[in-house]
């Protein structure tokens, strides 16, 4: 079986698509290929997207925010848009088979309880993230 490719889109690559590359990597990452990147990169990973996924034994501690541009040239089976502004700057990508999007909340705005709306975000992520492999009929590699 051919590896799936999965580009997952934000506008920062500092929270949800890190999320997204993360959970999907420690998850299928035997049977995918998985990235995320920015629009408008931020240049850094949200400490509380770190360790939201932390609290679930993911480490991410290593990420970098990338931008969008350096994959335009590549070939990706789904790209998944996590925020509404990713879906605007990049409603069609080159050379990807199939694009969804997943309007998720930004966790970064609120001023008071920001771990809780990372985990929640983290476990919204994992929920769409384990339909979408139902649908790509690939295993948990867990």
């Amino acid at each position: 079986m051919t590896r799936k490719r999965i580009l997952f889109l934000c506008t920062g690559n500092a929270a949800r698509s890190q999320m997204a590359e993360g959970l999907m990597r420690a998850f299928y990452g035997d049977e995918v290929d998985v990235v995320s990147a920015g629009s408008r990169p931020a240049g850094w990973v949200h400490p509380l997207a770190i360790g939201a996924l932390a609290e679930i034994g993911i480490d991410i501690s290593d990420a970098q925010s990338k931008g969008a541009e350096q994959f335009l040239d590549q070939r990706f089976d789904i790209v998944v848009t996590v925020c509404d502004s990713a879906a605007q700057d990049c409603p069609l990508w080159p050379g990807a088979a199939r694009i969804e999007h997943w309007p998720i909340e930004d966790p970064t705005f609120g001023d008071e309880n920001g771990g809780a709306r990372f985990a929640a975000t983290r476990d919204e992520l994992r929920r769409r993230i384990e339909d979408l492999a139902k649908t790509l009929n690939i295993q948990h590699c867990l």
